[in-house]
């Protein structure tokens, strides 16, 4: 049995948060080598403090691909987060290159070979989910949450509110009644800010961004709004804090709304099933929701590593499902192939498309014309109404 009336809180943090940082300089690196070579295997890691960056992990790729240029690639990616600060700016902080060759046992296992389909990077499990209560099919909080950032970025980067710095944070929490979202109890926003501008400044300021996001009459009380509740947010990013890449799972996922199995995404190319099988499922439970075969949907996928087919496929509707979980399970199994290679061709994933998913969330996105963000589409949706009317 699930509540039907809760409390639930979900958080984000904005793309200069220095675990954000790391996790778009390890997806700018798997682009680099995509956009070289397709095929190229990236298993990269991001390490970020005062003015200090390093990065280490497996690669296979052109040997085009230098350690200058992936020096380059990261001083890019903070320029572009907007890190221009003593303690950390893209121009002078250092950056150590240790990447090297992929293993040789995990590439014997994980490539195709003879009659050998190409197997699973790893073992593990990923988790899929989908609801109705927003309409790109996400929970309600952490859709709230990463809204409140992206537009307040968005506000930093046009020169429109120079006060905020490129590091926030944010968390939404929401009253359910009968298991659907009707007001904010709470919200909480964290933002660094310029020196010279005062709390209430801050206050002031953020308001309007949480005020347009949430639904009409949905904002808190006032003594439930916290901004800065430290009082002060001037030093931030890997200034501040260490970041990793890996560290923020559930912000890119589904804000604690649904299982995770796990393993992170940033800075894996998409033979590695912890990043391509978690937005398949991810397409599947949002094409089942979609359909209208349930209001919320959740799929676990598992693998083995140097193994092609996937070892389950469980579906769970949450008593929620217009057709039994099963001949769910089955409809998406006869329209998706599920190995490593059937998901990278299904949704094109071998192509530079990483680094604008490492802040804001992975889901809940708008499909792109160029392939970014495939996995949100819903073009199963008429082949599953069909296979079950």
């Amino acid at each position: 049995m699930f509540q039907s009336n809760y409390l639930f809180t979900s958080e984000s943090v904005a793309e200069g948060h220095p675990d954000k940082v790391c996790d778009r300089i390890s997806d700018a690196v798997v682009d680099t080598f995509l956009a070289a070579e397709p095929h190229a295997r990236v298993a990269c890691e991001t390490l970020a403090t005062t003015n200090r960056v390093v990065l280490a992990g497996e690669v296979r790729g052109p040997a085009s691909i230098t350690a200058d240029k992936l020096e380059a690639v990261a001083r890019e990616a903070i320029k572009d987060i907007g890190y221009e600060q003593d303690g950390f700016h893209h121009a002078n902080c250092r950056v150590d290159v240790l990447l090297h060759s992929q293993s040789g046992d995990i590439a014997m296992g994980v490539d195709a070979a003879g009659n050998k389909d190409e197997g699973a990077g790893d073992q593990g499990i990923m988790f899929g989910y989908a609801v109705d209560e927003t309409p790109e099919l996400m929970p309600a909080p952490i859709t709230f949450a990463h809204s409140i950032l992206k537009d307040m970025a968005a506000a930093r980067h046009s020169g429109e509110r120079p006060e905020f710095g490129p590091d926030a944070k944010s968390q939404v929490t929401l009253r359910y009644e009968n298991g659907r979202p009707v007001g904010a109890t709470s919200v909480v926003v964290s933002t660094q800010h310029a020196e010279s501008a005062s709390q209430a400044d801050i206050r002031r300021l953020v308001r309007p961004y949480v005020e347009a996001v949430l639904p009409e009459g949905w904002m808190p009380p006032e003594d439930e709004f916290y901004v800065n509740p430290t009082g002060r947010f001037v030093i931030g990013g890997p200034d501040g804090d260490c970041g990793l890449t890996g560290r923020k799972i559930i912000v890119d996922t589904y804000g604690g709304a649904a299982p995770h199995g796990g393993g992170a995404f940033s800075g894996k190319d998409p033979t590695k099933v912890d990043r391509s099988a978690a937005y398949a499922a991810r397409y599947l439970a949002k094409n089942v929701v979609a359909a209208g075969l349930a209001q919320r949907c959740l799929i676990q996928l598992s693998y083995a590593i140097g193994v092609s087919k996937p070892l389950s496929v469980y579906v769970e509707t949450f008593g929620t499902g217009k057709r039994p979980e099963a001949e769910i399970s089955d409809a998406l199994q006869r329209l998706m192939n599920l190995s490593p290679r059937g998901i990278r061709e299904h949704l094109s994933l071998n192509r530079p498309i990483y680094a604008r998913t490492a802040a804001y969330g992975h889901f809940g996105r708008a499909a792109e014309a160029d392939g970014g963000f495939s996995w949100e589409a819903v073009n199963l949706v008429p082949d599953l109404k069909k296979l079950l009317p």
